[in-house]
């Protein structure tokens, strides 16, 4: 609610809502305790007022005026301490409704109501004198002087005609005898401005037997805030011009210490029967690490001396903190976190480790903390380590981070276990592209870089909504349905996700090969898969088989040496055509010529080999054909997709880090049927015109149907 300070130490005001019921209420120990305001014994006609508490009592319009020309719902003044003027009503709670003005010359105490409507009230000659002016949208003439704080009034006219009032302004200083009240006569009228001189009034100095004394009190209770408090205050009736500085304390006396003079301390709070108890969150013991410093420390009692206030003796030292010896305890409570409150780091990064300890906190208590990485470090006072521990972890990986607290009475340890991890740049997915129905193929992935921390996999296939969940990087999967089928993986590391996406040919049966290529291709390869697809589609392109083009895959496959794999899907009532055979060469860029040639029979299995439809030879033909037209083709898709072709090296392959075929020699039939043969691979020099290059060939590829 509203708090008002009403210029005398420790006395406030505050509007409360209870029940959906505002309430004014008014406390003398700076907000300890609150008490309702007891309404006045009678009305403005003399009246008995009923008004009994809790269910009826005085309550106040606690709003202080932003315009400097009005008095606003409550005013006071340094100058005339005790004497409170405000708005408000009685009843059982505050409205707007019927509002009168009240006026208390005890600080709150007692009340009396001087006007039923609403009035503008200064201060005059030092708070000795009252000026009350109607707050209405109507002219006036009249204004209402009291000298004996509020109990009478007498009515001055100010102006000869009726003035719409705006405004009262006073001259500077608290013992002003000059108003000037300002508005105007008519809606269509200039502002006027009426100085009003009360000079005539008070016409003599006032006196010290023009004083008396009056002594702060609640409810009959003299001491306010641990001190006793007597003021002077002009006697009723007395016209005089009041000194400066007449309106102090005439007298102070500290008062004995008693348990209103005191709070809750901080984790304490205030029971039913009015006593301190600690919060259900505080733990009083730990106020003992003060021991740190020395060999005992301040216990609270649960209580403080209310600040400012000035008790003496008394129960002061009952309820003041007492000096104890520190407690010998074996370590408790000891609590580990990091200051970001996660469980999650990033690898050369600074981790500050907060450690926190309940009880046992001594001079003879040390903190060691170990990071799990190899490193500990200890601490003797942990006052020296407030602002947390810091630590920066070289390697990825899950580390167990420990805190022992140790005495001579025992230890305390805790544990967490912090995720090291750094930024996942890519992951790339690796399986077959063409795969037989029904057989569990392996799907792999490889990250960038390789080793980022705990990673989560997620899996799709097809159009599925729901995917399937690993730790691992590699899955076995088996597709049950022909045709073209698309796999998507995500790999998750704290708040970063990377995917990759491709597409997996299933088929009941199929022949494949691997193809190898002359060495001058590797310098050449930079390890993209943009790269690999125009590779595959120049090969398949340059091989003539007599085959339907959609029954002929090439697939170059990550990594050096670069290698292919050919995929020969028959129709399931259609014998395999025999092809010739010969050499596929294709320049790939000018100076550059390349040599294809088969290696060996993949380890793909062939299906349903029973089948005699299918008991004749494959043989592939490779044809040597030379397009330049194709190469510079391929030449400028390079160049777009490939900044800096030139510049290609067999280092950047390496970042691929999946399984490579290794090429063998292998056993081929001669034309003629004789008996096989073991053929190796052989270094040919080329002519000049394709100087720096190298060819592997073969002879022959013809591989008989198992």
């Amino acid at each position: 609610g509203l708090q008002l300070y009403l210029r005398i130490k420790g006395v406030f005001l505050s509007n409360k809502v209870v029940e959906n019921q505002v309430k004014t209420y008014i406390t003398y120990n700076k907000g300890r305790d609150w008490r309702l305001l007891h309404a006045p014994t009678t009305d403005l006609q003399g009246n008995k007022v009923y008004c009994e508490q809790p269910y009826c009592s005085l309550h106040l319009h606690l709003h202080v005026s932003e315009n400097p020309y009005t008095s606003g719902n409550i005013v006071s003044k340094d100058s005339a301490p005790g004497i409170i003027i405000a708005s408000g009503v009685v009843g059982p709670e505050l409205t707007s409704n019927n509002v009168s003005i009240f006026i208390t010359s005890d600080a709150g105490n007692t009340w009396r109501e001087v006007f039923q409507e609403e009035y503008s009230v200064f201060f005059l000659n030092q708070g000795g004198s009252l000026v009350a002016i109607r707050h209405t949208p109507l002219p006036i003439r009249h204004i209402w002087l009291s000298f004996d704080e509020g109990r009478n009034w007498d009515k001055y006219s100010f102006t000869s005609s009726p003035l719409y009032v705006d405004g009262v302004l006073g001259e500077p200083g608290e013992d002003t005898l000059i108003m000037t009240i300002f508005g105007h006569f008519s809606h269509r009228s200039e502002w006027q401005l009426i100085k009003t001189d009360f000079r005539s009034i008070f016409q003599q100095r006032c006196t010290s037997e023009d004083y008396m004394t009056w002594q702060l009190h609640n409810e009959g209770e003299v001491c306010i805030m641990g001190m006793k408090r007597i003021f002077q205050k002009p006697k009723a009736n007395v016209r005089c011009v009041n000194a400066r500085n007449q309106y102090i304390s005439q007298m102070s006396n500290s008062c004995p210490c008693t348990e209103a003079d005191f709070e809750c301390d901080y984790g304490f709070e205030r029971q039913v029967d009015r006593s301190c108890a600690p919060s259900f969150w505080f733990v009083p013991t730990a106020t003992s690490r003060d021991c740190i410093r020395g060999d005992s420390f301040l216990n609270t009692t649960g209580y403080r001396r209310a600040f400012s206030n000035n008790c003496t003796d008394g129960a002061l030292l009952k309820y003041s903190p007492t000096r104890q010896k520190c407690p010998s305890q074996a370590p408790r409570g000891l609590q580990l976190f990091t200051s970001e409150g996660t469980l999650v780091a990033t690898l050369d990064r600074n981790v500050t480790f907060l450690v926190f300890l309940e009880e046992g906190l001594g001079s003879m208590t040390s903190i060691t903390v170990d990071f799990g990485d190899g490193t500990a470090i200890s601490y003797v006072n942990i006052s020296s380590i407030d602002d947390g521990v810091k630590h920066i972890y070289s390697r990825v990986g899950i580390y167990q981070v420990s805190a022992t607290a140790t005495n001579t009475l025992g230890f305390d340890r805790v544990i967490l276990y912090l995720h090291v991890s750094c930024q996942l740049e890519q992951v790339q997915l690796s399986a077959p592209s063409v795969v037989v129905k029904n057989k569990a193929v392996n799907l792999t992935t490889v990250l960038r870089p390789n080793n980022v921390g705990t990673v989560s996999y997620y899996w799709w296939f097809d159009n599925k909504t729901e995917p399937v969940v690993t730790l691992d990087g590699t899955m076995s999967f088996t597709f049950s349905k022909e045709g073209r089928h698309t796999v998507t993986v995500q790999a998750s590391v704290g708040n970063t996700v990377h995917q990759d996406q491709m597409t997996v040919t299933v088929y009941d049966y199929f022949r494949s090969y691997v193809l190898g290529f002359s060495s001058n291709l590797d310098e050449q390869n930079p390890g993209m898969s943009e790269w690999r697809e125009d590779i595959s589609r120049v090969v398949k392109s340059n091989m003539v088989t007599g085959i339907n083009d959609e029954q002929l895959l090439v697939t170059v496959i990550p990594g050096l040496p670069t290698t292919a794999e050919i995929f020969i899907v028959p129709e399931k009532k259609s014998p395999l055509l025999a092809l010739n055979q010969d050499l596929i060469q294709f320049t790939l860029k000018p100076g550059v010529q390349v040599n294809v040639y088969a290696t060996q029979l993949s380890p793909a299995p062939l299906v349903d080999s029973s089948d005699s439809g299918h008991s004749a030879t494959a043989v592939i033909m490779l044809v040597s054909v030379v397009l330049m037209g194709l190469a510079v083709f391929v030449i400028y898709k390079f160049k777009r997709k490939i900044p800096g072709i030139n510049t290609y090296t067999a280092e950047q392959p390496d970042k691929e880090q999946e399984v490579i075929p290794t090429v063998t020699s292998i056993d081929i039939p001669n034309p003629e049927g004789e008996k096989l043969t073991s053929l190796d691979h052989v270094d040919v020099q080329l002519d000049s015109r394709a100087r720096g290059s190298y060819a592997f060939s073969h002879q022959a590829a013809a591989i008989p149907h198992e």
